[in-house]
Formats: C-alpha cells, sequence, structure tokens
C-alpha cells in the first residue's frame, strides 16, 4: 500500500466514517489506465476493427476505454498520429456533463496537459471555437503539443490568467470547463508528487483559488450557458464549499440537475457549510466504487437568454501577396481540393509561422498565445514549407501524393527515428519530387519530401523516437 499523509488519513477517517475502511481498500488496488478514441481522426467502429490493444468501455464515455496495465498504447503509431488520447478515466465525465455541439464557443479554462480539451474538440467536429488555456507556459507548450497531435484546426492556445481572459472575452463561450488546480488528493495513488506536497493549509490555498478562478470563468459564460467544474481531490472545502460559496456570490447561476450517470456518485450535500443549493445534483467519483480516481463534478446554469453581442475587433489578417501566392502555389500542387482552405481568409504571420485562425478569434493583441490555430507551414524565401501540424489535420484522401506505412511494420519505426526512406515506399502517383503525406494504416503521421528518389524525413526532431 503508498504511503499517505497521516493528515489525510485522519481528515478522510473524520468525512466517511463507517465507508472509510472500504475507501482505504482502494490503495491495495491498481490504477486503472484509460484512452479516449480521437473522432477527429478515426470513428470508434473503424478504431476497433484496427485496434492492437485489448479495451473495455469506460461506463462514463462515450469514446473512453480502459486497457490493461501490460499494454503501452504511447509506444504505437498510432498515438503519434493522434487516433487517441491517454486519459484518467475520471477525467474523461467532464466533457461528458459539458456536452459541447458543434458550432459552439467553448473555453478550457485549466487545459494543461490537455485530456478536456481535445475531448470537447472531438464533439465540436472541427465546427465552431475553442480556447484553450494554461497559465503555467511549460504546461500550455505541452498542451500544445497535443492540440496539433491530436489534428485539431479549431482551437487556440492561449497561456494567460483567468483574470486577464475575463476582461478579453465578457459572455462570449456558450459551454466553459473549470478543470480547477487542487491538492491533487484524487491523485495519490498515481502521483508521489501531490502526496509529498498535501497539507491541510495548501487545501485551504487551493480553495481560495479556485473561487477566484471560478467567478473570473462565470463572467465570460453567455446568459443560458453551461460550466463544468471539476477537481481530482476529495476535500470538501475545493467541492462542495466552493461550489456553495460561488452560488452565494452568483444568484444568477444554479446546479443543473444531470440525473444519475453510469459510474457517478450523487455529491455529498452534509459536507456544505450552509446547505445552499441542491448539492445532491453534483458529482463524485470513489475509487473503491468505480474504476477511476477520485474526482468531483458540478454542472452550473446561467440564467438569462442569449442577448446580440456587440461587435468584436477581429485580428489583422495578412494581406502579404507573395505569402499568400506561395501557399496558394503550394496548396494546388498538394491538395485534391484547395478551394475550401483558400477561400478562407484568416490567416496570419507570426514571424514566418504562417498560421490559419478560427474565424471566431477576436483580436489577441497583448494577448501570451502559443498556438493561434492550426500551424499551416513557414514561409521561406521563393518557398513554402507546410508544418507537422497541418499533416495531421489531413486525411490521405485529401492529398494527391502519399504513402502509407503498416503501423507494426519496419519502415514506419524507421520513419519516426527521423531516418530515410527508399521511393519505393511511396505511392506518388509518378511524382520525382515534392511534398508526401505519411500515413500509417491509412491515418496521417507526419510529412516527408521525394528528391532524388529518396523520401527525406520532415518528422519533428523533438518528437522522434530513441
Amino acid at each position: 500500500m503508498i504511503q499517505l499523509p497521516d493528515g489525510f488519513r485522519e481528515k478522510m477517517k473524520g468525512l466517511l466514517e463507517e465507508e472509510y475502511d472500504s475507501f482505504m481498500e482502494s490503495y491495495h488496488k491498481e490504477r486503472v489506465q484509460g484512452l479516449r478514441i480521437n473522432p477527429l481522426k478515426i470513428s470508434r467502429e473503424n478504431f476497433m476493427e484496427i485496434c492492437p490493444f485489448q479495451l473495455k468501455k469506460i461506463p462514463w464515455a462515450e469514446e473512453g476505454y480502459y486497457y490493461p496495465a501490460d499494454e503501452r498504447p504511447g509506444k504505437h503509431p498510432y498515438h503519434e498520429a493522434g487516433l487517441y488520447y491517454i486519459q484518467e478515466p475520471s477525467a474523461m465525465a467532464v466533457v461528458e456533463l459539458l456536452d459541447p455541439r458543434p458550432g459552439e464557443r467553448i473555453l478550457d479554462l485549466c487545459a494543461a496537459p490537455g485530456g478536456k480539451t481535445t475531448h470537447i474538440a472531438g464533439r465540436l467536429k472541427g465546427n465552431g471555437f475553442l480556447l484553450s488555456n494554461e497559465i503555467h507556459p511549460a504546461r500550455a507548450r505541452i498542451l500544445s503539443q497535443n492540440v496539433e497531435r491530436l489534428g485539431i484546426g479549431n482551437c487556440v492556445v492561449s497561456n494567460e490568467d483567468s483574470q486577464s481572459l475575463s476582461r478579453r472575452f465578457p459572455s462570449f463561450f456558450d459551454r466553459i470547463v473549470v478543470d480547477a488546480p487542487c491538492s491533487g488528493e484524487g491523485m495519490f495513488r498515481k502521483d508521489e508528487t501531490a502526496r509529498q506536497e498535501w497539507t491541510p493549509g495548501h487545501v485551504t490555498v487551493c480553495a481560495a483559488r479556485q473561487e477566484e478562478i471560478l467567478s473570473n470563468a462565470a463572467v465570460m459564460l453567455k446568459p443560458g450557458g453551461t460550466m463544468v467544474y471539476s477537481t481530482c481531490t476529495f476535500s470538501p472545502e475545493e467541492n462542495e464549499q466552493v461550489i456553495e460559496a460561488f452560488l452565494f456570490s452568483h444568484p444568477d447561476f444554479s446546479i443543473k440537475d444531470e440525473g444519475k450517470r453510469p459510474g457517478l456518485s450523487p455529491g455529498r450535500p452534509e459536507w456544505s457549510r450552509t446547505g445552499l443549493g441542491d448539492l445532491k445534483k453534483t458529482f463524485r467519483i470513489w475509487p473503491d466504487r468505480s474504476e477511476g480516481e477520485g474526482h468531483f463534478l458540478a454542472v452550473l446554469k446561467k440564467s438569462g437568454e442569449h442577448m446580440s453581442e456587440k461587435k468584436k475587433t477581429m485580428p489583422e489578417y495578412t494581406r502579404d501577396k507573395t505569402v499568400l501566392t506561395e501557399l496558394a502555389g503550394f496548396l494546388k500542387d498538394f491538395l485534391v481540393d484547395p478551394a475550401p482552405l483558400m477561400s478562407r481568409k484568416e490567416f496570419i504571420l507570426f514571424g514566418d509561422q504562417l498560421y490559419l485562425l478560427p474565424p471566431e478569434m477576436i483580436d489577441f493583441k497583448g494577448m501570451k498565445i502559443i498556438r493561434p490555430g492550426l500551424h499551416i507551414g513557414t514561409v521561406k524565401k521563393n518557398r513554402f514549407e507546410p508544418s507537422h501540424g497541418f499533416a495531421l489535420s489531413l486525411k490521405k484522401e485529401e492529398v494527391k501524393c502519399w504513402i502509407d506505412l503498416p503501423p507494426d511494420g519496419e519502415e514506419i519505426v524507421r520513419y519516426l527515428k527521423g531516418e530515410t526512406l527508399p521511393q519505393d515506399a511511396a505511392f506518388s502517383r509518378d511524382n520525382k519530387k515534392g511534398w508526401i503525406l505519411v500515413n500509417t494504416g491509412g491515418y496521417s503521421i507526419g510529412f516527408s519530401k521525394l528528391a532524388g528518389g529518396i523520401l527525406k524525413n520532415h518528422y519533428p526532431k523533438g518528437l522522434r523516437w530513441m
């Protein structure tokens, strides 16, 4: 059994009473592992046909599955192709309760490393706008990498605090996720650092920060919108008590009744301070009752009806004719139908990097932006070089030149290690040179460039297998 902080043990014994022994038994069990299929790349049905792992359905997650502890899906080419995202099973419940719809504007406020963001993006199906924010710069970069790997084009990744964002986006979003930074008690079974850092004082600090973040998020939600608050901790101070404090100071919000959900237990209203609000409508995931780590979730509804919006200041899109001409030339040579992409106007330059912004993104001057949209490529002197992120957003049916390397073969391993390949590996429509979309099992994974009978490797150096 893992070593738990003494103060945590005492606290949970006082809270759970006769349920304490059952709760403690969960720490004798191995934690479960989960992955979530990425519908932007592949359907559940098609994935199950090609899946190389043994999977079992997660009851509360439409795209979620458990996999055995001895499997290593993070070391498979399908992972690099973005066919799935490895995620703790309990965390998948958050977006299920958020229920995002195509065409909506969504904010994932505390987003790293990207589980909720990539889940939301799959539900939007490329239609709508997703702002994914993370206050810590290093974690924001990891978030951006996961957005890229899963081929997401309608997401902006920012590195701001919640108050700064609230000034930029008042009453802007249809739905918001606040997966708040917490004391991490629910992750003690898998996270030694969380166990070492836990103190009662840390819980108090977290609760105050959570209330602040939640209040700032409320400013950004449209009237009639939905917000999901979640933590991976057991502490009532960070869960039921944060929610009732929020409801007291925000009378335009109420807890939305989601009814019973498989695997999810009702919240604990007896752990409130005042009894304000129906806390039985909140949810908890207990490791001794479900196959998942500890989690708390509450769905909040903002009253009122959607009002007509004020005109937003839009970004300054690039009008550089040389850049657009180079891009058009590449797209015409490479894509089967370049018209849909070339009809867009939301291209911007970050230095020599060309991005395509989601149309709903407002002017972001002064904001800390990590990824302003879909990275299309690099503009170099007299040529255009497509990006890895652009490759991952494409399907082989959309391009003129592609290769498909078997996911269990030697060639895909060589590609992921950065090695060159012979031309006879390619389906290239008799091209003697040019860009080739590399696929594995039929799904895009990166670019190569054909020249002199050799496929030069353009898989990013920082991602290459050792």
